[in-house]
């Protein structure tokens, strides 16, 4: 089984809606000791060096396992996901490159690196 709940709109400046993260997990554990299995933060590429901030706070209410990072496609500042992955240590799961549902895609670190350094194949 697989559930899935989109916290949309959370900004780590926004203690109420921190704390609903929080209960959310109190709430699961209540169920399940394990839960959740896996808790992926979306960030928006653009973003930048606010990502440390971001992916801090997050982490720090609750246990973020992964990342999926959007909007790589419109921005140079990907490159912020080499440095969130070595001081946090989280893996990247899914970038996505455009608006559409197949352009979101599971994440690959040799294209990603290829690209970022302007090397890409096509």
């Amino acid at each position: 089984d697989v559930l899935l709940i989109d916290t949309a709109g959370r900004l780590q400046n926004k203690a109420n809606l921190m704390a609903e993260l929080e209960k959310i997990v109190r709430v699961l554990k209540k169920q399940d000791e394990s839960l959740p299995h896996a808790t992926l933060l979306v960030l928006d590429a653009t973003t930048g060096q606010n990502a440390f901030s971001q992916l801090e706070s997050f982490k720090s209410m609750v246990n973020v396992t992964g990342l999926i990072v959007t909007k790589l496609d419109g921005s140079a500042k990907g490159g912020v996901l080499v440095g969130l992955a070595d001081q946090f240590g989280v893996p990247v799961h899914a970038i996505g490159i455009g608006e559409k549902m197949e352009d979101m895609q599971p994440f690959n670190a040799e294209e990603y690196a290829r690209s970022l350094m302007g090397l890409n194949q096509s």
